[in-house]
């Protein structure tokens, strides 16, 4: 399972990277998306992939009994999920803007605008 996790991921770097290549801002954003969400699933394959009980501590124990899940790649991924909101709630709002100024959605056009 790790190695079909693994290939994904790779898949989705490359396609973000070739989607970032692009001349087109939209696609820019698009692949932000993709490399958002191929980190997220990074450390979701990093934290492994096994089925364990919320890691909580019963009433007078000093540690979780048998297997648990991992709580700090969940947070991880969680806080990664709530930050890449952000960053491409930013990036379309900059995007619609830069659009309205420039009339193109074109890199090209964009940087002949440059003074």
């Amino acid at each position: 399972m790790e190695t079909l996790m693994a290939f994904t991921v790779g898949g989705l770097f490359s396609a973000a990277i070739y989607m970032m290549l692009r001349r087109s801002i939209v696609k820019l954003v698009i692949g932000l998306v993709l490399l958002s969400n191929a980190a997220n699933l990074l450390l979701f394959t990093q934290a492994g992939l096994l089925r364990g009980a919320p890691p909580l501590v019963p009433k007078g124990a000093t540690q979780p009994t048998g297997v648990v899940a991992d709580p700090l790649a969940q947070a991880l991924i969680l806080t990664a999920i709530v930050i890449g909101f952000g960053v491409l709630a930013f990036a379309v709002v900059l995007i619609h803007r830069a659009y309205e100024v420039v009339k193109a959605d074109d890199m090209d056009q964009m940087k002949d605008t440059d003074t």
